[in-house]
């Protein structure tokens, strides 16, 4: 099969499918959630979690004057939630009363933890820089929730139990199945 250059990303899907995350915060009364395809765990020691949010959502300021945000992973299942808190403004609807969305109390912030997700992180603001037409949000995480039984022994999600909601591109969604699970020891595949 050929390959074709194109010049310029398109629609920007090349590098989907992924997990998708709920990003969520709280100032007060005012809270918010909303979808986010780009995030992803930059440290071990200490734990650093970035999100990409746009100046354009309420959630951008939220977490800039809160200094703090919630990361939460939702199943497949939940989908409708995550199109729902991505397709609306939080500046015009208050998407926790309107969606129904149930929360699980916070232990270190203040920060929404939805009660659907398997997996959810506090994280409390440690830097933010713009690129682009986005802010990158990095947060140290101070606490996780899970869903018992989410994880294997080995720490992994158990596709067996969970099946992640994985963002495809243009509105549609995928998850991982435990058959298609692949595992290849590393020191067979490389050399020296």
């Amino acid at each position: 099969m050929g390959k074709v250059c194109i010049e310029g990303v398109g629609k920007f899907y090349q590098h989907y499918p992924s997990v998708v995350a709920v990003v969520t915060a709280r100032i007060g009364e005012k809270a918010n959630a909303m979808a986010a395809a780009w995030h992803s765990a930059l440290s071990f020691e200490p734990p650093l979690y970035g999100v990409a949010i746009s100046p354009k959502r309420f959630t951008h300021d939220l977490v800039l004057e809160a200094g703090e945000f919630g990361v939460n992973f939702l199943p497949l299942e939940k989908a409708g939630v995550i199109a729902a808190v991505g397709g609306s403004t939080g500046r015009e609807v208050d998407k926790f009363e309107v969606f129904k969305i149930a929360e699980d109390k916070p232990v270190l912030t203040s920060v929404p933890i939805l009660a659907e997700a398997y997996a959810a992180y506090e994280c409390k603001l440690v830097s933010h820089h713009i690129f682009g037409d986005h802010t990158w949000f990095v947060g140290e995480i101070v606490m996780v929730h899970l869903v018992e039984g989410a994880l294997t022994d080995e720490g992994m999600l158990d596709l067996s139990s969970v099946k992640p909601a994985m963002y495809l591109g243009a509105d549609r969604y995928v998850t991982a199945w435990c058959e298609s699970l692949c595992y290849l020891d590393r020191k067979a595949w490389t050399k020296g």
